[in-house]
């Protein structure tokens, strides 16, 4: 079934869904970070998938914490 998931959503959309504005947006795609679908009237539009694969690979740890190992407060 299609649902809210599988929608896809316009640029506007996928900027609110990765916090980012329509600027950031854009030169994310020209450094080939994203690359959006696109309609036959040249719009884009972007899955969700594609963007939380995107906040995946883009995630970073906060400077002055480290990260804390497995057994290490046994």
């Amino acid at each position: 079934m299609w649902n809210s998931e599988h929608r896809l959503l316009t640029a506007k959309e996928a900027s609110l869904y990765l916090g980012i504005s329509l600027s950031t947006l854009n030169r994310v795609e020209k450094e080939d970070l994203l690359i959006p679908f696109r309609t036959p009237g040249g719009h884009r539009r972007y899955n969700r998938r594609m963007l939380d694969e995107y906040l995946e690979q883009t995630r970073f740890e906060p400077q002055g914490r480290r990260k804390l190992e497995i057994g290490a407060l046994e």
